[in-house]
């Protein structure tokens, strides 16, 4: 699975809201700097050729619709940034986001409580 741009990765949350959707509905889902029509119509393309989308043409007119889910690519997200930089420790992880008090002591206790809870279930 290739890398996304920013803005491929933004015009693939919106695919994955939308479920399908042609290039003037994503266009319409752009809050910030809608870039012309034609730039938006070749990022999607190009979301088509790395294989993350697909389409289905009515007449000359195509209709998107992503072909990798949000899970997918966020578990594939995740695994890349922890390797990257946090030397493949989640430990790390999650010691760095406390340490920039992103996670309160609760939140930290209720992951505690989910990682117990599965593995009295195995």
């Amino acid at each position: 699975m290739q890398k996304l741009t920013n803005k491929e990765e933004e015009i693939m949350h919106i695919l994955w809201k939308l479920k399908k959707a042609f290039v003037k509905e994503v266009m319409a889902e752009i809050t910030e700097e809608q870039p012309h029509y034609n730039t938006l119509s070749t990022i999607v393309r190009n979301l088509e050729e790395k294989g993350f989308v697909s389409h289905n043409a009515f007449g000359n007119t195509h209709q998107y619709y992503p072909i990798v889910s949000l899970e997918e690519y966020r578990k594939r997200f995740m695994n890349t940034a922890i390797d990257n930089y946090f030397n493949s420790s989640y430990k790390n992880m999650v010691s760095f986001f406390a340490k920039e008090e992103k996670i309160s002591a609760a939140e930290l206790r209720e992951i505690l409580t989910m990682i117990e809870n599965q593995e009295e279930e195995k």
